[in-house]
C-alpha cells in the first residue's frame, strides 16, 4: 500500500453508496476510489462516470482481483457479505463490510475466522461509533454526567414506507437476503450502540409480531435486556405506526439525572439533572460514514488493526437472530 492513501474498490454501488459512504472514498485525504462494481454493468458504468471513478466491473471477483485495488468495501445485501468478504480476505485485501455483518451468526464467525487465518483486517460499518455526536454521548456517560447508569429506554417508531405497499418488496423485507425485516436493518444500529455504550448483554427476552400486515417479516419487536454491568434496557421497534406516533429516542436514566438522544434523527443531546439542563447540538457529518472510513483507512496505513469491535458486530447479528428466530420458526413465512 502507498504511504499516504488506501486505494479502495466498492462492491455493490447502490443507494447507500451515493451519499452516505461512497464520496468519502474519494474526498478523504487518506483514501482513493479506484474501482466500483455492480451486477448491472450499465448502472456500474453510470456510477463510475458520475463519481469520477476510473474503473468499473459487473463481476465482484474481477474487482477483488484487480491489483490496483488494495482494500474492498462491500455494500451488498447481507446474504452475500460472508462469501464476498472471505473471497477478498483470501486475496489479502482488507474488508470494510456493511451492516448487519452477515445473514446469521454462523456466517459472522466464518468471516472472523477468515480474517484471523489470512491475517487480513476486517471491519463492519457500524459507523456511528466514530461520529462526534455519539462519541459525545459516550463521553458524557463516562464522565458520569447523570451519575451511575441504571436503565435505558429505546424506541424507534416509524410509518410504513411507500415501497411497503407495493407487490414487489424491497430487499430489506426479504428475510433470505436481509435476515429479517426493518428490525434487522435499522435495529442493528441501535443494538450496536447499546453494546458500544453499555458493554455485553447477559440476557434478553422479546416479543415479535407483525401488526400491519403489509409484508411477511416482523414489523414490531419489544425487547428487554440486562447487561453484564447490571444496567437494564427496554426497547420497542414498530414500523407500521401512524405518523403522529413516529419517534426515535433513547433515554438513559442515571442516579443523578437523564440523558436523551436519538440514533437516526440525531436530535440535540439533552442532559437533565436536579439542578440544570444542558443541550449539545451536534449535527451529522456531511458524509455520515466518513469518520469511520477515515479511521479504518488510517489504521490500515499504520498497521494498527485490532479486532475488538468486530466481535460486537457479530454479537449484534447473534442478538438479531435470537430475537427473531421464534417468529420465523412459527412458519409465518
Amino acid at each position: 500500500m502507498e504511504n499516504k492513501r488506501i486505494h479502495w474498490g466498492i462492491i455493490g454501488c447502490g443507494d447507500v453508496t451515493e451519499k452516505k459512504s461512497g464520496p468519502a472514498f474519494y474526498t478523504l485525504p487518506n483514501t482513493a476510489l479506484t474501482a466500483v462494481m455492480r451486477r448491472d454493468g450499465v448502472k456500474a458504468a453510470d456510477y463510475a462516470k458520475r463519481h469520477h471513478v476510473q474503473k468499473w466491473y459487473d463481476n465482484a471477483s474481477s474487482l477483488i482481483n484487480d491489483p490496483e485495488v488494495e482494500a474492498v468495501y462491500i455494500a451488498t445485501p447481507p446474504d452475500s457479505h460472508a462469501q464476498l468478504t472471505i473471497e477478498a480476505l483470501k486475496k489479502g485485501k482488507p474488508v470494510y463490510v456493511e451492516k448487519p455483518m452477515a445473514l446469521n451468526y454462523g456466517q459472522c464467525i466464518k468471516m472472523i475466522e477468515a480474517s484471523a487465518l489470512y491475517k487480513t483486517p476486517l471491519y463492519v460499518a457500524y459507523y456511528r461509533r466514530e461520529q462526534p455526536y455519539f462519541l459525545k454521548v459516550k463521553e458524557l456517560l463516562q464522565n458520569q454526567a447523570i451519575g451511575q447508569v441504571k436503565h435505558v429506554s429505546l424506541s424507534l417508531i416509524r410509518t410504513p414506507l411507500p415501497d411497503d405497499y407495493n407487490k414487489e418488496k424491497p430487499w430489506r423485507l426479504d428475510v433470505n437476503k436481509a435476515g429479517g425485516g426493518y428490525f434487522a436493518d435499522m435495529g442493528s444500529h441501535q443494538l450496536d450502540m447499546l453494546l458500544f455504550l453499555f458493554g455485553p448483554i447477559s440476557s434478553h427476552r422479546s416479543l415479535v409480531l407483525n401488526k400491519g400486515g403489509l409484508y411477511d417479516p416482523e414489523d414490531y419487536v419489544n425487547a428487554i435486556f440486562q447487561f453484564e454491568s447490571g444496567v437494564t434496557a427496554q426497547a420497542i421497534w414498530y414500523f407500521a405506526a401512524p405518523s403522529p406516533a413516529s419517534e426515535d429516542c433513547i433515554e438513559i436514566i442515571g442516579t443523578k439525572g437523564t440523558l436523551k438522544f436519538s440514533i437516526f434523527d440525531m436530535t440535540p443531546i439533552v442532559v437533565k439533572t436536579e439542578t440544570e439542563e444542558q443541550v449539545y447540538d451536534i449535527g451529522k457529518p456531511a458524509i455520515v460514514e466518513a469518520p469511520m472510513i477515515e479511521k479504518v483507512s488510517e489504521e490500515l496505513l499504520k498497521g494498527q488493526y485490532t479486532a475488538e469491535t468486530l466481535h460486537d458486530a457479530a454479537e449484534v447479528t447473534r442478538l438479531i437472530e435470537e430475537i427473531l428466530s421464534p417468529y420465523y420458526n412459527k412458519a409465518t413465512l
